[in-house]
């Protein structure tokens, strides 16, 4: 299993940001895919998240209005549409993969808790600048 995390990159307060989270190794609709994101000093912390077969999305508070989640199962890659940037947004964002078929009744308390998935991808860098 693999995960590709890219698209980040520096951007000014109030722009945009595309990332996208491409997959391999599994059966892409069996899974549900979580993005986090660490800053410097701090925990990881679940951002938003989806399920491949049924397209059910979270997202934290903070995030909510300002990022989107979507899926391209057809290319087995995942986006995070950011909008609205703020410099607390700042972060190294991580793509990661549970698979689903039994877990699913844990993806609504789990879905943003890091020991809930199983595999990771390497990070990409946002830094959004005031």
């Amino acid at each position: 299993v693999q995960l590709q995390a890219s698209g980040g990159g520096l951007v000014q307060s109030g722009g945009s940001l595309r990332l996208s989270c491409t997959a391999s190794g599994f059966t892409f609709d069996d899974y549900a895919i979580g993005w986090f994101r660490q800053a410097p000093g701090k925990e990881r912390e679940g951002v938003s998240s989806i399920s491949l077969s049924d397209g059910t999305t979270y997202y934290a508070d903070s995030v909510k209005g300002r990022f989107t989640i979507s899926s391209d199962n057809a290319k087995n890659t995942v986006y995070l549409q950011m909008n609205s940037l703020k410099p607390e947004d700042t972060a190294v964002y991580y793509c990661a993969a549970k698979e689903m078929v039994v877990a699913r009744i844990w993806f609504f308390s789990s879905n943003g808790v890091p020991q809930f998935y199983d595999y990771w991808g390497q990070g990409t860098l946002v830094t959004v600048s005031s």
